[in-house]
This record gives C-alpha cells, sequence and structure tokens, in this order.
C-alpha cells in the first residue's frame, strides 16, 4: 500500500492468513451462507426472544439483522455485518411475504442480487439454502415434482424408497424454504405445476397406491427469481401470479451503495484465492463512473446493434474488478493499476465480435478520452482499454 502523504495509485494485494481444515472438516469452493456465516445464525438463534413462524429458526426481526447487519439501536454484543445492500423495505417486505401464505418472487434486472438475497433469507429462516431448482427453457414437470430410480423400479417395483424428491418437495417434507431460479425461463405448462404445489401444499404421487401424498410441513414456502429482461419469454398465468407476492428489485443508482456492494464481494471473491485486497478509491470511482456513463449510453442507442449486450449490472462491475485484481496479482507484481483495469473492463463486457469492439471504441473516444485530458489515473485507464480493443 502506498506511504502515507504519497499519492495511492496502486492496490497492493497481500496474502491472507488461511487455518487448516482439520480432518473433519472439507474444503467447498463457495460455502453456501448458512455454512459462511454459520456463527452469526448460532449467536442470533442463541439471542432471539422472539416469537417465531412457524418452524423458523429466526424472528422476523433477527432475519432482518442477519441480512442488513445490526445497528446500535439493536444492542447486541457483537456486530452483524450487512450482507445484502439494498433498501430495508425490500427486506422487509419479503421476510412479511415468506410468513404468509403466498410464495415470493424476486423480479429485477441481471445482477440486481436477486438470487443472493433469496440466499440469505432462506438460511435465515430454514438454514439451508441449497433446496434450489434452476429454471431452463428444458426444465420438466418431473424436475419440480419427483423422478424415479429406474434400476430399482425395475427390480423392485415403483415404492416411496424408488422414489426421487425434487428439491422443492425436499422442502415440503423439511418444513424449509425452496428456491426456484429464473421461474420465467421454463415453459407454462411447466410454471402451472407450481400452482397445486403453492395452493394445496401437497403432491399427488398416481403411480403408488398407499403412501402416495406428500404433505408440506409448516414453514414451507418458494423465493422464485425472475430476469425482468425475460419479460415476454415465458410469462406467468393469471392463478400463478395470484400466488405469488411480487418484490422488484431496482438497478443500484446510488455510488455510496454501489461502491460497498463492489467492495463486500470483492472482498469476498479474492478470499476464495487466499489474498486480501485493498482498491484505491480513485480506481472505484473511474470504474463507477464509466459504468454510469456505459449505461447513459446504452439507453442512447437507437437499436440493439448500437447498444453493448452486457447488462451493465453491479454484478459485471464486480467482475471486472474481479479479473483486473487477479490479472494483478499473477502478472503485474500485485498491483492493481488504471491501465489494467481499462484493459479487464474492454475483455469483460465484450461479448460479440466486431459489434461489441466497434461500440467500446466509439464510446472510448467520445466519452473515456474527454475525462483522460485532464486525469493521469484516466489517461492510463483509457490507454489500458485501447491496448485491449487494439488486440482484439
Amino acid at each position: 500500500m502506498s506511504k502515507k502523504g504519497k499519492s495511492m495509485k496502486v492496490a497492493q494485494v497481500t496474502p491472507a492468513k488461511t487455518s487448516k481444515p482439520s480432518s473433519e472438516e472439507v474444503e467447498i469452493l463457495r460455502e453456501p451462507a448458512e455454512v459462511k456465516y454459520k456463527d452469526e445464525l448460532e449467536y442470533l438463534i442463541s439471542i432471539d426472544p422472539e416469537t417465531k413462524p412457524f418452524s423458523w429458526h429466526l424472528s422476523p426481526r433477527m432475519v432482518r439483522i442477519f441480512i442488513l447487519g445490526s445497528e446500535k439501536s439493536d444492542k447486541l454484543d457483537r456486530t452483524i455485518n450487512q450482507k445484502w445492500f439494498g433498501a430495508s423495505s425490500i427486506v422487509e417486505r419479503a421476510i412479511v411475504t415468506l410468513a404468509s401464505d403466498r410464495g415470493l418472487l424476486l423480479i429485477g434486472d441481471p445482477g440486481t442480487g436477486k438470487s443472493w438475497l433469496a440466499e440469505l433469507l432462506a438460511a435465515a429462516i430454514s438454514r439451508n439454502s441449497v433446496n434450489v431448482l434452476q429454471g431452463t427453457a428444458g426444465t420438466t414437470e418431473d424436475q419440480i415434482k419427483y423422478s424415479w430410480n429406474i434400476a430399482q423400479v425395475i427390480a423392485e417395483g415403483q415404492s416411496r424408497d424408488a422414489l426421487i424428491p425434487s428439491p422443492l418437495m425436499t422442502s415440503m417434507v423439511q418444513g424449509s424454504i425452496g428456491r426456484f431460479e429464473e421461474l420465467t425461463r421454463c415453459t407454462s405448462d411447466v410454471q402451472d405445476a407450481l400452482i397445486s404445489i403453492m395452493s394445496e401444499k401437497y403432491i399427488s404421487i398416481p403411480e403408488l397406491d398407499i403412501r402416495n401424498m406428500v404433505f408440506a410441513k409448516p414453514g414451507f414456502n418458494i423465493i422464485a427469481t425472475a430476469n425482468s429482461r425475460d419479460r415476454g419469454v415465458n410469462d406467468l398465468s393469471s392463478a400463478l401470479k395470484r400466488r405469488f407476492n411480487f418484490v422488484h428489485i431496482p438497478i443500484v443508482t446510488n455510488k455510496k451503495i454501489e461502491t460497498e456492494i463492489i467492495e463486500f464481494r470483492t472482498q469476498d471473491l479474492m478470499s476464495r484465492h487466499g489474498f486480501q485486497v485493498a482498491v484505491p478509491p480513485t480506481l472505484l470511482n473511474i470504474l463507477i463512473q464509466t459504468f454510469n456513463d456505459l449505461r447513459e449510453f446504452n439507453a442512447s442507442a437507437t437499436s440493439d446493434d448500437t447498444r453493448l449486450e452486457s447488462a451493465l449490472s453491479t454484478a459485471e462491475q464486480i467482475g471486472v474488478l474481479e479479473d483486473a485484481v487477479l490479472y494483478s496479482r499473477f502478472f503485474n507484481a500485485d498491483k492493481l493499476e488504471s491501465g489494467i483495469l481499462g484493459q479487464s473492463l474492454v475483455t469483460t463486457l465484450i461479448r460479440r465480435f466486431p459489434e461489441d469492439v466497434s461500440i467500446l471504441n466509439k464510446f472510448w473516444h467520445g466519452v473515456v478520452e474527454r475525462y483522460a485530458k485532464d486525469d493521469t489515473e484516466w489517461k492510463e485507464f483509457a490507454a489500458g482499454g485501447k491496448t485491449a480493443m487494439t488486440k482484439l
């Protein structure tokens, strides 16, 4: 890190202290929220005096604290760090919905934190966020309800032992939160398989004569996510819409909040690699300003051919910064410089050749080079981006 009194131009990447796992521990590339924040959850459970809905592990107030972090007014013995950055009203409405009879549908642009909020809610309420179904165009009704172990069926016939429950059926049996990612990616007939699950709260197994019903235990509910850019792909039926409360998650436009999100998620990602990083505020400002200008540039485009394919979300910014930090760590003597940031932004955002290269080149000449006239950091950033485009 730069010495006091000198201009802070680079970010120093320093090794983080890592503990060796015990013989009973297994190293995991990405821990689910209930594992990563196990100590915080256990602490909140131990001090939670309030009534909990159904089989919830935490009361609604403690779920809010777990996600949004503690404040002095909460009078806790330890600090609970904020994990999701956004309006508190969004989190509060989500919690209230999950305590009701309706499911929760989180809607927003790509990279607005829908899946991360869903994971945190499931971890806090059920201490289990891994009952997840990923919606795609190829998702079938069997994947929503259940399927069969074919070898066992051939050998012994159909029975409950030969049944393979879906993640949602598992949540029903546990009385926990089930997650359904990208619901609108599924075809309408597959989506409608959710209607009976959400209204009757059971799944019928007509292939069996006995034990042919699976009933949901108290505490079961569903958190679904939907990409607002997928509207019109597979719209939800009116019947299914009535069974969800819709919570819209907007794109982050507040610079302070966006900075907090980027720093939080980048540190989290870098910890997996075993090192820490301090990004100079000047470089963060350049990154955020460039993305804001790119969003305006995209919004003014008259057709898809003249705008970048990238969503330009906060998640994309985190991806750019992660790429730049790793490049610096491996190939540039642990120093994150403006030029490397410009290079990473260009190579990360370009998806189509040559369309996106041409669009970024136009943006670079019209916007980035204007900033570079009077600022050294911007000049290095502009040069790094131009070099990357030249190579592409």
